[in-house]
């Protein structure tokens, strides 16, 4: 597996999660620049791995370099994740929707924390992830699709979501619009961000686990979940229901059922993780 800490993607093996051994920093054939996150991996039927990855570059656009403007790129590996090649980036905010006045910790725009999820007819990969540019109506969790078939030259092939068209180079139509936006300088936020999304073999939906941020540090409201059939209609998605109070970042699932038991895919009951660590169990029912 991959982990990735400050920027840095980690390679981690083992027979069991809670036998994994860290195996170091994974080597670049060409990297990307500044701090690269892993956050999905899928791999194809040859054995190549497909990586998903949120990519943070200083606000240098605003002359604040102690914030970000982030971005979504891809890279491929050959020999199951100890060397990568950077395919580019795939999704980037529209031109000029910097929010460069913002009171926000981290971030002036940009688009970022995502997740991927190949259908089950292998045609296409769907990317849930966050957006945080300046206008309010595009800010949370939205959509694009890119065709598996395009996952070797990736960049400029994504579209988004958008009032129910899928169109290239535009901003995604929200899942649920944000109740109190970010960089209003309010101090205060409302909006959902960070999805992880896996396969759930008992319930047959997929599963989607949010953060809430409630102000401009990303204080954790809660962490969320929704369920929907399909990957393909954004429509699909119940409304987000609280998991639980708090808690850290980065919710996420991995299942345990020998074989089959992934981040991608997991049963009734799974490890729940946040912030990279597991302390207890998840269990769905119908």
């Amino acid at each position: 597996m991959i982990s990735s800490w400050g920027g840095v993607p980690v390679r981690a093996s083992g027979a069991a999660l809670e036998s994994l051994r860290s195996e170091g920093p994974v080597s670049f054939a060409s990297h990307p620049g500044h701090g690269v996150w892993v956050e999905a991996i899928i791999p194809a039927d040859d054995g190549t791995w497909y990586a998903y990855y949120h990519h943070e570059r200083p606000a240098d656009f605003c002359g604040r370099h102690d914030r970000q403007l982030p971005r979504i790129g891809a890279m491929r590996s050959t020999d199951r994740g100890q060397t990568w090649d950077d395919l580019g980036i795939i999704l980037d905010a529209p031109p000029d929707t910097e929010a460069c006045d913002s009171g926000n910790r981290f971030v002036l725009g940009g688009v970022g924390d995502v997740t991927a999820a190949l259908d089950a007819e292998a045609k296409d990969v769907y990317l849930y992830f966050s957006q945080y540019t300046r206008d309010p109506a595009s800010q949370g969790v939205a959509v694009a699709r890119l065709a598996w078939a395009d996952r070797d030259e990736p960049a400029g092939k994504a579209t988004l979501w958008n009032d129910g068209a899928w169109l290239p180079d535009v901003s995604g139509t929200p899942l649920n619009p944000p109740r109190q936006p970010f960089h209003d300088r309010s101090g205060a936020n409302d909006v959902f961000w960070g999805p992880s999304i896996h396969w759930n073999t008992y319930l047959e939906q997929y599963v989607m686990l949010l953060n809430r941020a409630k102000d401009d540090q990303f204080g954790q409201d809660g962490i969320y979940v929704s369920y929907s059939p399909t990957l393909a209609d954004p429509l699909q998605w119940t409304e987000p229901v609280r998991l639980m109070s708090g808690g850290g970042w980065y919710p996420q699932v991995i299942g345990t059922d020998v074989g089959t038991g992934t981040d991608r895919t997991a049963g009734r009951r799974a490890r729940f993780f946040v912030t990279g660590r597991s302390d207890r169990m998840i269990e769905f029912s119908r």
